[in-house]
């Protein structure tokens, strides 16, 4: 087992739920973009408590809006009980590699929003997801403004500068 503060990169890919069967296998709620890729990933860290274990998945098939997972590390019911509820993370190695524009959400939060004529704006809190495109929550001196994902609104992210810049459209923001 490893200590908490040894993994500071890590995404959350699911939490497990119920054992299924007796051999050790869980159902997982995946909290990833792509629950399928559970086939692909060599190693999980599950967190227990303040500990994460390092585990490698044998077995990895969808059933419903779940992944039922098994584990090379257990291969029985009454070992992988008392892990129900506990999350799985992937390090930032094994996450999900990303295309030109796209983003971890870990990496956005907490960046400093500009507006384009450079003045600050705000800090960016969180990113929602709803069904047409993605929305950052900004927080504005204390007051939440969203701003949709969008190239009219959305101008500049930089992760390395640690910075978003922005164009608001009339009715985003009032002061």
């Amino acid at each position: 087992m490893t200590e908490i503060n040894d993994y500071e990169d890590l995404f959350r890919v699911g939490v497990l739920l119920k054992p299924h069967g007796l051999k050790g296998e869980m159902n997982v709620y995946p909290t990833t973009d792509d629950p399928e890729r559970f086939k692909d990933i060599p190693e999980v860290l599950l967190k227990n408590g303040n500990e994460y274990i390092k585990l490698h998945i044998r077995s990895a098939r969808p059933k419903k809006n779940l992944m039922i997972v098994g584990f090379k590390e257990y291969t029985d019911i009454n070992q992988v009980e008392k892990f129900e509820k506990c999350e799985l993370y992937v390090t930032r190695e094994n996450a999900i590699p990303l295309e030109e524009g796209e983003y971890y959400i870990k990496d956005l939060i907490g960046l400093s929003v500009y507006l384009t004529d450079g003045s600050a704006f705000g800090t960016l809190k969180d990113v929602l997801k709803t069904g047409a495109n993605d929305v950052y929550s900004v927080d504005v001196k204390g007051k939440e403004v969203l701003i949709p994902v969008i190239p009219d609104c959305i101008k500049e992210v930089d992760i390395e500068n640690k910075k978003v810049v922005v164009s608001l459209l009339p009715g985003l923001y009032e002061e």
